[in-house]
């Protein structure tokens, strides 16, 4: 029996309110696109007759605003997890109008299917082909998307024509057994396939296909910038070092990388530095940068969750697939950010902090330490368990009014134990082997912009005693001046003395 072609209208008909819906893709790439967006038309539309409509969002991470943008705007959401970075849905998080709660990205299809939040009622997956038997090759970025089409009672399918079937045999679908049968996982080095090229979904369960020819929409980052050049190239000149001093193998090691313009410099400046030598990536995110470094021979193979590429690299990319096809495979996000995998193949991992303080903690999700940003998304999955643990974000933002190295971070996600090395445009800290005064003594004189070097100085002189030397009263005045007045230059440590 062929499976029905319905609009997105009709789609939508079948998300009823309080359902647990879940979503393809990861960060942006393979997520829906126009049923979402229907969605988001009948939320509004029930709302305006005094009905309550919102669903409970489960994602591979975040989406795009076709998804988490439409929706927000809609106050379609009830509860909303793991990870997301739109505008619109951060202030519906921030005023409660939507209920989110921060996860390890790795952690969620596991806990899915131990029924934690419940039974799932729809998935809606975007695809790049199917078959009236229910075989899908799915799109850009996979995510969650084995575990919901298993778990769902309804499927939804976006087939996205913009998507060419030639991308087929990118993907390596896998479920992992869950405990207590679960077998180690065997990969044992970036490029090794375990599971199948294709997705089976019940064909009685999917209620329907709409036709979309919608792009992700993902923008070029900016330009590097003199900031993000010199944190580039001091990670670079940090792993030079390590690999001159024999800490890292001669023939390398596989590459974890974050997101962000910051990020995207750092993978840049590793592509212009000769003495290291060709190497894998095993990450959960591979952005235009990686298609640079594999196009000049610096990556050989990578190994992600998500193709999350601007849409003329996409284009470039899709169109070459001769190409990539042997340098590129697609796994779900509990494999591409698997602690098991991570420590096993002894990962470089390398992500942005929003803030960190004076003795080697990250806050990497909260403004001020009440805002959510976007999420912790795999950074604690890969930071925890890597083999050289690397933190960088610049020394200072808003043009000086903000020092990114503070006394305390104002909401902590990776502690001191977990991180290796902070680097930032002023210099490197290496925190191996070091006591919290010695970290200290080491972050303000490396990584510390000078028009603060001298107010840490003196923080870690207010210290009561103790091995980290803080002082309670004074610990968050960094923040505090910055509401008060604007500028965190402007904190008097005499107030506290």
């Amino acid at each position: 029996m062929a499976i029905p072609f319905i609009s997105a209208q009709e789609a939508a008909e079948h998300i009823k309110n309080g359902d647990n819906v879940g979503f393809s893709g990861f960060t942006a790439s393979g997520t829906p696109k126009v049923v979402t967006e229907a969605l988001a038309e009948k939320a509004i539309k029930e709302h305006e007759q005094g009905r309550e409509f919102k669903i409970n969002m489960f994602t591979g991470a975040s989406t795009n605003d076709h998804v988490d943008g439409a929706l927000a705007r809609a106050n379609a959401i009830n509860r909303r997890t793991p990870y997301q970075s739109n505008a619109d849905m951060r202030k519906r998080l921030n005023a409660h109008d939507a209920h989110y709660f921060d996860l390890h990205l790795s952690e969620l299809a596991q806990k899915m299917r131990y029924g934690v939040f419940g039974k799932l009622d729809v998935a809606i997956l975007e695809v790049a082909d199917i078959d009236d038997n229910g075989d899908i090759v799915l799109g850009t970025g996979m995510g969650i998307s084995p575990t919901i089409a298993m778990l769902a009672d309804k499927v939804i399918i976006e087939l996205n024509e913009a998507l060419p079937k030639s991308i087929r045999g990118l993907h390596d679908v896998y479920i992992p057994a869950d405990p207590p049968y679960r077998r180690e996982i065997p990969i044992y080095k970036a490029s090794d396939r375990i599971g199948t090229p294709i997705l089976h979904v019940d064909p009685a369960k999917i209620v329907g296909i709409v036709k979309t020819n919608a792009k992700d929409g993902v923008k070029s980052f900016a330009d590097l910038d003199e900031t993000t050049m010199l944190i580039g190239a001091n990670v670079c000149n940090f792993l030079l070092g390590e690999l001159r001093a024999g800490r890292i193998p001669k023939s390398f090691l596989p590459m974890q990388s974050g997101v962000g313009n910051v990020a995207n410099a750092v993978l840049h400046g590793l592509g212009e530095v000769a003495e290291i030598p060709q190497f894998d990536m095993y990450t959960e995110v591979i952005q235009d940068s990686v298609v640079d470094l594999m196009k000049k021979g610096k990556c050989r193979f990578a190994s992600t969750c998500s193709m999350t590429f601007s849409d003329d690299m996409m284009d470039e990319v899709l169109a070459n697939m001769d190409f990539f096809r042997d340098k590129i495979l697609i796994r779900p996000g509990e494999i591409s950010n698997h602690p098991e995998i991570v420590r096993r193949l002894g990962l470089i991992t390398m992500n942005t902090a929003l803030e960190a303080d004076i003795f080697g903690n990250i806050n990497s999700t909260h403004v001020l330490g009440t805002k959510m940003m976007n999420g912790i998304g795999g950074s604690g999955d890969f930071t925890r368990n890597g083999f050289l643990s690397i933190f960088s974000c610049p020394s200072v933002t808003k043009g000086g009014l903000i020092s990114n190295i503070v006394p305390m971070v104002s909401h902590l996600d990776h502690s001191e134990h977990s991180v290796d090395a902070l680097i930032t445009d002023q210099g490197i800290a290496d925190l191996r082997g070091k006591d919290p005064v010695q970290r200290a003594e080491t972050i303000i004189e490396n990584c510390v912009n000078p028009e603060y070097k001298q107010l840490l100085w003196d923080y870690l002189k207010l210290g009561k005693g103790g091995q980290t030397p803080h002082s309670l009263k004074a610990a968050f005045a960094f923040h505090t001046e910055f509401a008060e007045s604007g500028d965190m230059r402007n904190t008097d440590w005499s107030k506290f003395a």
